[in-house]
């Protein structure tokens, strides 16, 4: 007896869109980027003709379908954004290292409790509670003793799952008419306890500070606390960047040195004439090179190049190194022969700046401040106590404006433009609240000169007499 074939569904076409019942409900199939979709979409005539209505409008005009993502697995998912920040964002690596980190505790929660979820399963809330009992080392060596996540750090680990779920949306790994899962969860409310202090100097504890340093570390932390740059700026600093005769210090993006500004914003600072005096003195008739050399590369072991002649150095080496692995460097592989080459001109490396800073504030009673970004700090607190004006302090500090690129004050911040005369003026007037710290910076100069009060009313409308060490200053002018 023959056997009886199956009659196929009745099928509707709408467009690119073939609808068929099967078991009581509409299906739709059709194909996107090549791929066959199968998807049930009602089982009422009239909403799925509606849904493939939709399905072919947006095939029509090259957009995703609601239905046309791929399973990707978290694992695959995460390569893919790593990827994405360093070949076509080129995020920073230390930015991508701090992606990788964040991002490994979302593979570690599915290993650990042994889950299979898809992405748009997703259990956010477990994953929380995953974290609140997750321990790490503060500075991610395998040997340092672990401690639980801080609140700021869950909070960031969490900002960047949810990037990194959004980047999934945008890759159509998820539904287009389904929300990120990390969307219902208000990561800006969590509550923060157990943040880690900043610490801010006053005028003495600065003194008493800048007064234990060794002659080997006054120079990073003078030119920390009078100029509130970051380690890794200062430590980058060349001499060119110097005009001691006008009184300026530019901080400048490196990227054919493999060294860039944390926000890439480029910008002049201020240098008080103590300062300026200072470092003249400090640096002792040389023109090239570093302008904080590390300790035991003074002299005849620095290399004194100018950065053109680093720029010609590093090519070079580049091309050696690619001609021998016979393949183009990677990023990593290019950073690690600048920063060799850093070292070989003699500049400080940032954790033995915080060494540095560590072994001082014990011996001044601050045990527990244990980073120099504390200058930082320190040097806008006081900019905001002398009522400098915001616009000249996120000049002068060089903070991104927020997303609205008009900031806080509006149409008035895009028509100010600050002048330099005024931001040095406001700088040093801001500076002289402390003349304690610029007389030790005349004296260590070694040429303190006759000091002289300078008078200027402060921002309550007191005169008061500062004393001002101005043979530095007439020397710088000669």
């Amino acid at each position: 007896m023959a056997r009886r074939r199956k009659t196929p569904p009745e099928r509707i076409r709408v467009g690119k869109v073939s609808l068929y019942l099967h078991h009581g409900s509409w299906y739709a199939y059709y194909r996107e980027s090549g791929r066959p979709i199968r998807v049930r979409l009602s089982t009422d005539q009239t909403e799925a003709l509606a849904a493939a209505e939709e399905i072919d409008r947006n095939l029509s005009l090259f957009r995703p379908s609601p239905f046309g993502q791929r399973a990707i697995s978290l694992e695959e998912l995460r390569r893919e954004f790593l990827a994405d920040h360093e070949h076509v964002r080129r995020s920073s690596l230390a930015t991508l290292n701090r992606y990788r980190a964040a991002t490994q505790h979302v593979l570690n929660f599915v290993f650990e409790n042994r889950r299979r979820d898809k992405l748009v399963e997703f259990a956010v809330e477990e994953f929380v509670r995953y974290l609140r009992q997750t321990h790490v080392s503060p500075n991610g060596h395998a040997n340092t003793a672990k401690r639980p996540l801080r609140d700021r750090g869950l909070q960031y680990v969490l900002e960047v799952t949810r990037s990194l779920f959004e980047f999934a949306r945008r890759r159509q790994y998820l539904p287009a008419h389904l929300p990120n899962p990390f969307s219902r969860l208000r990561i800006d409310l969590l509550r923060v306890e157990d943040q880690k202090p900043v610490y801010c100097f006053d005028e003495t504890s600065e003194l008493r500070f800048l007064e234990a340093s060794t002659a080997e570390d006054f120079p990073v932390f003078g030119l920390l606390s009078k100029t509130g740059l970051r380690p890794g700026e200062a430590t980058h600093l060349l001499i060119e960047d110097l005009d001691l005769k006008q009184g300026w210090l530019d901080v400048r993006n490196r990227p054919q040195l493999g060294w860039r500004i944390k926000t890439g914003r480029e910008r002049r600072i201020p240098l008080i004439p103590e300062l300026a005096s200072f470092l003249k003195s400090h640096l002792a008739g040389r023109t090239t090179g570093p302008v904080l050399l590390r300790p035991g590369m003074r002299g005849a072991t620095a290399t004194g190049w100018t950065a053109e002649q680093m720029e010609s150095v590093l090519q070079e080496r580049l091309r050696r190194e690619g001609s021998c692995l016979g393949r183009p460097l990677t990023r990593l592989e290019q950073a690690k022969l600048a920063d060799l080459l850093w070292r070989e001109v003699g500049i400080w490396r940032t954790d033995k700046v915080r060494l540095a800073f560590m072994r001082i504030t014990p011996q001044i009673g601050l045990p527990k401040a244990t980073c120099p970004k504390s200058w930082r700090h320190t040097f806008a607190t006081l900019l905001q106590d002398a009522n400098v004006d915001p616009l000249i302090r996120q000049i002068v500090m060089g903070h991104k404006p927020q997303s609205d690129s008009r900031g806080a004050l509006g149409m008035t911040s895009v028509y100010t433009h600050s002048r330099p005369e005024t931001i040095q003026r406001e700088i040093f007037r801001a500076l002289r609240l402390w003349p304690r710290s610029l007389q030790l910076l005349a004296e260590r100069t070694g040429h303190p000169g006759v000091l002289v009060p300078a008078e200027f009313e402060s921002p309550l409308g007191r005169q008061y007499n500062f004393p001002v060490a101005l043979e530095g200053a007439l020397k710088l002018k000669e």
